[in-house]
């Protein structure tokens, strides 16, 4: 008999999902590839104040791309700057498709600002959704999680570690966070049968930047080329499923060799 989809069986929460294009997206589509059930989570608001915008699709476009090829998908949109969201959304999955063993947290608050422009405010913000939320969804995880095999929580952090990002203060500051909690939280959690890592997915190509700024961003990565949000779901499918089962408490750098 053959064995089906690694994944099969297993439901997954995946944050941040909420544009076609983004790496939120593109993990909910490689997770439900490798058998999972999904609820995808995402913010519209965030994205019509930043440049980019909205999915021009809208969320009903978004859900239906994630539902092809036969996944199956549910959908909600929430807000994780407000302290009760995580356990919202954990406890949500939970109802609509009876467990959950996954949490991919692909959800981040863009900000710009040097040390001179950013205020309090922008500050509290950004760690909230970026850095408390992450820790708060560990925390509802690890309530409603049985310690079955397969237990997984993967976070995202960005390039602060590798080099400065002054005009990005507050998001820096917040996924540094994530960079340095990572440890603790995996040792904590192991014992529940549940791994710890977290991603940082470099420059990934998702419709943020402009002409020039691609350009330049690809003449400084080895290969020639951004990476796309495929590339990032490659690696967290690999640490969701039971081949990663030993890996925990890292921060992987998967970033085609960029360190800037």
């Amino acid at each position: 008999m053959a064995a089906g989809p690694p994944l099969d069986g297993r439901v997954a929460l995946v944050t941040g999902a909420s544009r076609r294009v983004g790496i939120g997206a593109a993990v909910v589509r490689r997770l439900g590839d490798l058998g999972a059930a999904v609820l995808a989570h995402g913010w519209t608001p965030h994205d019509a104040e930043m440049p980019w915008g909205t999915d021009a699709g809208g969320p009903d476009a978004v859900l239906a791309d994630l539902r092809g090829e036969g996944r199956r998908v549910e959908a909600v949109e929430l807000d994780l700057a407000t302290p009760e969201a995580p356990r919202r959304l954990v406890e949500t999955a939970v109802e609509r498709l009876g467990r959950l063993d996954i949490v991919v947290a692909a959800h981040a608050r863009s900000s710009t600002g040097t040390l001179d422009e950013v205020d309090a405010a922008e500050l509290d913000r950004s760690f909230a959704v970026n850095a408390r939320a992450g820790v708060l969804l560990a925390q509802a995880l690890t309530a409603v999680h049985d310690g079955r095999p397969g237990g997984r929580l993967v976070l995202f952090t960005s390039g602060q570690h590798l080099g400065p990002m002054p005009g990005e203060l507050a998001y820096a500051l917040s996924k540094a966070a994530l960079h340095g909690i990572t440890p603790t939280l995996s040792a904590q959690l192991a014992p529940r049968g549940i791994t710890v890592n977290t991603v940082n997915p470099g420059p990934t190509d998702t419709g943020y930047a402009d002409a020039a700024t691609h350009a330049a961003v690809a003449r400084a990565m080895p290969s020639g080329r951004w990476g796309t949000p495929e590339d990032a779901a490659r690696l967290v499918g690999f640490l969701c499923t039971d081949e990663a089962a030993w890996v925990t408490g890292q921060v992987i750098d998967s970033t085609g060799g960029f360190r800037g």
